[in-house]
């Protein structure tokens, strides 16, 4: 059982709608250069997040699992982009410097799904959710802030959700 302090938040989902809505939360604290990084094992409801995060970003865009194109680029209205890649299918962290990981961070929001598998290439300040599957409606989320801007986040996302800090 993890010990948590300030820069951790356990969150149980009661179901998928719950789940997207907390995600939504997240989406709309998100600024460009911002990382989301999913762990969780399939099905642990890391793409159900991810709709909840592109739209409380503000994309009109369906958010689904890039698993087979890598990548999945939603646009807000205002011309920014939220990146959303899925690194189940990298073989190693190198395939995402290829596919201009860079890029991405300079430009908008990066969400990664399977984040553990190219940890050693995403910048160390982000925020960590790893989820965990319960039951077929629940969804356990430890989150952890790595950073200062993250840890800022996190504080706002707690307040939102419990109003504390």
């Amino acid at each position: 059982m993890p010990i948590f302090d300030s820069q951790s938040m356990e969150f149980i989902s009661r179901s998928p709608a719950q789940t997207r809505r907390l995600g939504a939360r997240i989406g709309a604290l998100l600024q460009p250069g911002d990382v989301v990084c999913l762990s969780g094992e399939l099905g642990s409801g890391k793409t159900t997040l991810v709709q909840g995060i592109a739209a409380g970003w503000g994309s009109p865009d369906p958010a689904n699992s890039p698993t087979f194109v890598l990548v999945n680029i939603y646009r807000h209205p205002v011309g920014k982009r939220l990146y959303h890649l899925d690194a189940y299918r990298l073989s190693s962290p190198a395939e995402a410097i290829d596919l201009d990981l860079e890029a991405m961070l300079e430009s908008g929001p990066l969400v990664v799904e399977w984040a553990d598998r190219i940890q050693a290439v995403l910048p160390r300040e982000n925020l960590w959710i790893t989820l965990r599957w319960i039951d077929e409606e629940q969804r356990d989320m430890v989150f952890k802030a790595n950073g200062e801007r993250y840890l800022e986040l996190l504080t706002q996302l707690r307040r939102q959700i419990y109003g504390v800090p």
